[in-house]
């Protein structure tokens, strides 16, 4: 097949799978798709890219809202009246889902592990100022998110409310197919840029961003490889739950698809002390890419996954990709939580 039909395929493909995605949409897209100037000069013969899904025109940005607006529209079909997620106290995607639920006029509880900090800043502060109900579970185990979120709901349920319980950083398939359009947004600006990227750098929470990309990139049999770096679980618990994610997705899209671990490999080796811990390495990540980009990064993921990508190509891991992109998830909130002295580390 020539590069003209194959462009056509892929034309037919994305217009299919996108009706049978229903979105509300919130944000203005496409996100840009900027060059990386000084880190390209810094790293010669990779050319790298951003993909500015920070400057997601709603919610204060970051790719969160992608899931969320399919979240959205089940939301309304639904005619629920109180949303319900949880996961750490500096959640991006629970400030974006009281975004959301602030939006559509419907109540939200926060749930968080572990006990309520002395400090109210970051996201935190920002999903409490959009009157957010929040539930600490007084548990470190970031599973006890999962039961409480699952209490609430019952519990609301009982009082008469329409509880919509999104699971812990909206890892779920709806919020899967919001990462698999964002491909099909990336490949169509690529094409008019005259881009063919090698491969895709991406941070990993909860899996969904990374199912959704591994399932929109096998839909278009593209030949991306995705270099993806835990910020919170050992990388094979991680490949699992994207697998396990991208094949209920394809399900939905009534596609027999199943992924296996091997099709999601994960880096790990940069989540430092723990998940939503800065590390060193990220600082030292963030601090580069704001100096020779002036684009923050977040201590939570992207820093982290920079951190890792860094270390990559200084150490010729990647010498077959002469293109890439990294997909900034956004997260800035996050960078003004705390004293910020974990930028001196180091110094």
């Amino acid at each position: 097949m020539n590069s003209e039909s194959l462009q056509l395929d892929r034309s037919a493909i994305i217009s299919h799978i996108a009706e049978q995605i229903p979105r509300h949409s919130l944000a203005a897209y496409p996100t840009p798709l900027m060059r990386a100037n000084g880190l390209t000069a810094l790293f010669e013969g990779t050319e790298l890219w951003f993909k500015r899904d920070d400057l997601i025109s709603f919610g204060l940005g970051g790719n969160k809202i992608r899931g969320l607006e399919v979240m959205l529209a089940d939301v309304l079909a639904q005619n629920a009246s109180w949303l319900i997620t949880g996961a750490g106290v500096q959640s991006n995607h629970v400030r974006a889902t009281a975004f959301v639920a602030a939006y559509a006029g419907i109540s939200c509880t926060a749930v968080y592990w572990g006990k309520q900090p002395a400090t109210v800043d970051g996201n935190f502060r920002v999903t409490k100022m959009l009157n957010a109900q929040f539930h600490f579970t007084n548990d470190d185990d970031r599973a006890s998110v999962d039961t409480h979120i699952q209490l609430i709901a019952d519990n609301l349920r009982e009082q008469g409310h329409r509880p919509y319980a999104i699971p812990r950083g909206g890892a779920c398939v709806r919020g899967v197919l919001g990462h698999v359009l964002a491909v099909f947004e990336l490949y169509q600006q690529c094409l008019c840029q005259g881009l063919a990227p090698d491969a895709i750098v991406l941070a990993v929470g909860s899996g969904g961003t990374y199912a959704g990309w591994l399932l929109g990139i096998r839909l278009l049999n593209l030949p991306w490889k995705m270099l993806c770096y835990t910020v919170s679980r050992e990388p094979k618990q991680v490949s699992q739950q994207v697998a396990d994610l991208a094949t209920e997705a394809a399900a939905l899209l009534k596609l027999a698809w199943a992924f296996t671990i091997q099709d999601a490999p994960v880096y790990g080796g940069f989540i430092g002390q723990g998940y939503g811990i800065p590390s060193q390495e990220a600082a030292e990540a963030i601090k580069l890419v704001g100096r020779t980009e002036g684009l923050i990064l977040d201590p939570v993921y992207t820093g982290k996954a920079m951190a890792g990508f860094l270390y990559g190509l200084q150490n010729k891991y990647f010498g077959d990709y002469k293109r890439i992109v990294f997909i900034h998830t956004g997260g800035e909130p996050a960078f003004f939580a705390g004293t910020g002295d974990w930028l001196n580390a180091g110094l």
